[in-house]
């Protein structure tokens, strides 16, 4: 009996110490660049889902069917959506530092060939990155044809965890 109540208790604590740990960040080798080349999550954490966020609207005199409303350019937009995912985190006790993925959704602005990788860059790496949250999160962006709203130029959905 003694034998059984010291492996129970050997297996418990070392099961909370693996729900102890922290998030483990890969950094990119010899980057600079603000993202985890991975991430690993260990075993008693919870991941937040949250759901896919657009631009709120900035201006209220703008008409809301024209990007001038959510923040005229990509980066507007980005910083825009970035805040909101932001107070989401707050809202559910948590911070932009407990976030380990990101996936971005940028349209091409008007008279634009293509996304504008650079102007979200520049929002982006107002929140992340050296002298901002150094968690970083791993991410993928995508150029989409379009989204809900065609003024929007950015939806981002960000995962985070919980310990």
């Amino acid at each position: 009996m003694k034998r059984f109540m010291l492996c129970a208790a050997l297996l418990a604590a070392s099961a909370g110490t693996a729900m102890a740990q922290d998030v483990v960040r890969h950094p990119i080798p010899n980057s600079d660049f603000p993202i985890a080349q991975a991430i690993e999550i260990p075993a008693g954490m919870t991941r937040v889902l949250v759901s896919g966020t657009v631009p709120s609207v900035m201006d209220q005199n703008a008409d809301p069917k024209t990007a001038a409303a959510y923040g005229a350019d990509t980066e507007a937009q980005t910083v825009n959506v970035m805040k909101g995912i932001e107070a989401k985190l707050k809202d559910m006790g948590l911070g932009l530092g407990d976030v380990v993925k990101l996936q971005v959704y940028l349209v091409a602005p008007e008279g634009a060939q293509a996304m504008d990788f650079a102007g979200f860059m520049k929002g982006y790496t107002q929140f992340f990155g050296p002298g901002k949250q150094t968690n970083l999160p791993t991410r993928s962006v995508f150029e989409v044809a379009g989204l809900a709203n065609p003024a929007f130029l950015v939806e981002i959905e960000a995962e985070a965890v919980r310990k």
